[in-house]
């Protein structure tokens, strides 16, 4: 018999990316308890609400915003548009862009939590150089971080390269490669 998490995971990659999972419409493979226990693969958006995360060469990450709400949108039969801060600023009659994504809707009102739209490796070190140097790189990436790996070795003091060290385990594989020989040389 199929466990559970494997079968909304099943269901979940038979979907386009940023499809919304219903815990109320997973009821027939468990109880709600037991749906909303699933997790792993799958990013909690709100009350109920799960999307299947994305897997990028640069870690996981949640689904575009605008295609998870789309999709939402269908799959409660709502109504969803931008707020009117957000159409100014698409429109281009004012620069300032909005810091929180807010969108209207036909029904009940709720909070959706894309999560961090970066990886969890990524605000490692938070606050700190050595943490602003993995950033960097990672946003060099793999194909130009070598010709500059040497300039932030210089660059860091042997703790901070210590630290970049110590949370190498949850990087990519090309990026942990790179700051290990940096930190080690």
């Amino acid at each position: 018999m199929e466990r559970l998490s494997e079968a909304v995971l099943r269901i979940a990659k038979g979907q386009v990316e940023g499809t919304p999972l219903l815990a109320k419409g997973l009821l027939h493979l468990g109880t709600r308890a037991a749906v909303d226990q699933v997790r792993g693969e799958f990013l909690r958006l709100g009350r109920g609400v799960y999307v299947l995360a994305i897997q990028s060469r640069l870690g996981r990450r949640a689904p575009s915003v605008e295609k998870t709400i789309a999709r939402l949108a269908d799959a409660c039969g709502e109504r969803i548009a931008i707020s009117g801060a957000m159409a100014a600023n698409a429109l281009g009659l004012t620069t300032q862009v909005p810091v929180k994504r807010i969108f209207l809707t036909s029904g009940s009102s709720r909070i959706l939590t894309f999560d961090s739209d970066a990886p969890s490796w990524q605000l490692a070190l938070c606050g700190r150089r050595s943490g602003d140097a993995i950033r960097a790189l990672a946003w060099l990436g793999q194909n130009r971080i070598d010709a500059v790996v040497e300039k932030v070795r210089e660059r860091l003091s042997a703790e901070e390269l210590q630290e970049i060290a110590s949370v190498s385990a949850q990087m990519p594989g090309w990026l942990a490669e790179r700051v290990s020989v940096m930190a080690h040389s």
